[in-house]
This record gives structure tokens, C-alpha cells and sequence, in this order.
């Protein structure tokens, strides 16, 4: 098994990579998926947040507002980092149960984790290379800004609340950048994948 930690940052076009690698074959474990599994209503993780926000953090069917939500902890850097220590743990240990699964099934495979924080979160070391889909930071503001309807001023402030994509560089492996076109990007998940073949190969 081979096991590739996907990273990247907001708008910078990672899931789009992650689509391409599971039509290739991968399997993909989502860490965002996971985490918005910890935080529906009654689960642990959930409870937590409540008890720390209150309920005005709660749409009227108990589900978090995630608008809200969102709108605290990109502007508090503690809260960020509080909400990462509840939220973290759940997901990391689903992770393992759903990795264990895929390796019992399929001992050669490989596994994708689509993980935002795996740097931040000293996850690096965990996985056996890193994939970083890149765009520059200019790029990133205008996308997210296009994407979530936001002002510049507010793009600017979410991309401060993550670790720049140049820093970022210094872990990877192996570099997407997704500044071009579709097509362009294509070219190069077709060249990682082929190199993940020969790997494969060997196992």
C-alpha cells in the first residue's frame, strides 16, 4: 500500500486533483468529509462545540452554521486552533479505521488523503509522500473571491489563517501546479500516476 498525503490550500484546486487520481484508481479518504461527519448533530465533537460556543452556533435542525462558524475562527487565530484540538482527533482516528480497511482489501493499493492540515499538523511523517497542488497566492484570492462570493479584504484574512503555499513547498514531494488550464493540470496527475504505477510495481 501506498499511502500519499494530498495537500493544499483554499481555492487552490486540490479536491479537483483528488477527483482525478480516484478516476485513476486511488482511493480516497477525504479529511474534510470526515470532519463534517465529527461535527453532526449529537456526535461528540459537536457536543463539544456547543458547549463551548453556545447554541447560537446552531441552525434551527441542531446542524452547526457553518457561515458563522467559519466567520469566528478565521478571524481568531485561538479559536482556529481550538476548534482543530476537538475536531482533530476524531478524524484522525477514523482515518486509521478506513485506511485498514482499503489495506485488508487491497494490500497494493493507493490511498489518497486529502488532508488540508497535514503540514500544519506535523501529519507529514505519517505518509509515505506528499503531494501539494499549488497555485500562487494572487491566483488563490481571485478564485476564492469568484468561488465564495467574498471581498478581498476577507479573502486575504482566510489565506492569513493558513500556512502559504510557498512554505508549504519545502515538504512536498511532488508539485501540481494548478495556475494553468484543466488540461494542463491533467498532464501532470497523468505523470505523478504513472510514477505511482512503477511503485506499485515493486511492492
Amino acid at each position: 500500500m501506498i499511502l500519499i498525503g494530498l495537500t493544499g490550500g483554499i481555492a487552490s484546486g486540490k479536491s479537483t486533483v483528488a477527483g482525478m487520481l480516484e478516476e485513476k484508481g486511488a482511493y480516497l479518504i477525504d479529511a474534510d468529509r470526515l470532519a463534517k461527519e465529527a461535527v453532526e448533530p449529537e456526535q461528540p465533537a459537536w457536543q463539544e462545540i456547543v458547549n463551548w460556543l453556545g447554541e447560537d452556533i446552531l441552525l434551527p435542525d441542531k446542524n452547526l452554521n457553518r457561515e458563522k462558524l467559519a466567520n469566528l475562527v478565521f478571524n481568531d487565530k485561538r479559536m482556529l486552533e481550538k476548534l482543530n484540538k476537538i475536531v482533530h482527533p476524531w478524524v484522525g482516528s477514523r482515518f486509521v479505521e478506513k485506511a485498514e480497511e482499503i489495506k485488508e482489501a487491497d494490500p497494493g493499493g493507493v490511498i489518497i488523503y486529502d488532508i488540508p492540515l497535514l503540514i500544519e499538523a506535523g501529519l507529514q511523517k505519517t505518509v509515505d509522500l506528499v503531494l501539494l497542488v499549488y497555485v500562487p497566492r494572487e491566483v488563490q484570492v481571485e478564485r476564492l473571491i469568484r468561488r465564495d462570493g467574498l471581498s478581498a479584504a476577507d479573502a486575504a484574512r482566510r489565506l492569513r489563517a493558513q500556512m502559504p503555499l510557498e512554505e508549504k513547498k519545502k515538504y512536498a514531494h511532488t508539485v501540481i501546479d494548478n495556475s494553468g488550464s484543466l488540461a494542463e493540470t491533467a498532464r501532470q496527475v497523468d505523470s505523478f500516476w504513472e510514477k505511482m504505477d512503477k511503485k506499485q510495481d515493486m511492492i
